[in-house]
């Protein structure tokens, strides 16, 4: 996975440099493109921080590069910059998933802070996808047995009841509970019914 960034795809060199400068003061991160078809070919699953795409450009268009992100199944923040007119089809960008827009000229401060925030959503998302694919590689160590007894222990109930329940003795519940609380990396009830709420 390479390091977090803002991607400005823009194809007017001044607006390019302006925004790097402007990140690069703010110690941001960034790579710039001269035109979508540069960033599509330099995009890979595990690009992260988040896109600044101009939405109208010579050759494809940020709206065309977006819907082509979309169809690879990227999930990188995208914050449009857009002229006057383009407007209305932002809004419709901001329904299809995009992160925000900016109409030129815009404030400088403020997106450089939605830059900041749009990075930080896709590191916290891309966290919790990790520790969703973790808790996932867990649970499929289980045995039937400790997933049926894991289910029980979510609902709450005792380890006595449990063992009537299964008709097993409350030792063998003992022993499958311990088991299951050692493959889930928890102590407690608690702090497994919190690890898989944390789970997709």
């Amino acid at each position: 996975m390479s390091l977090p960034q803002a991607h400005l795809v823009d194809d007017d060199e001044a607006i390019r440099d302006a925004l790097a400068w402007l990140l690069k003061s703010r110690g941001l991160p960034c790579a710039t493109y001269e035109s979508a078809e540069t960033f599509l070919a330099a995009w890979h699953p595990g690009l992260c921080g988040c896109v600044v795409l101009d939405m109208r450009m010579s050759g494809m268009s940020g709206l065309d590069c977006f819907d082509i992100l979309h169809s690879r199944g990227a999930r990188l923040p995208v914050i449009f910059l857009t002229g006057h007119g383009d407007v209305p089809m932002a809004v419709a960008t901001l329904k299809k998933g995009a992160f925000d827009f900016f109409e030129k000229p815009f404030n400088d401060n403020d997106l450089a802070t939605r830059i900041s925030e749009a990075m930080a959503t896709d590191c916290k998302q891309r966290a919790a996808e990790a520790c969703a694919d973790t808790v996932n590689a867990q649970l499929a160590r289980l045995t039937p047995r400790e997933r049926q007894i894991m289910e029980l222990v979510l609902a709450g109930k005792y380890n006595k009841v449990i063992a009537d329940e299964l008709n097993i003795s409350m030792r063998t519940v003992e022993v499958h509970r311990a088991n299951l609380f050692d493959k889930m990396q928890v102590k407690t009830a608690v702090e497994l019914a919190n690890l898989l709420q944390r789970t997709p």
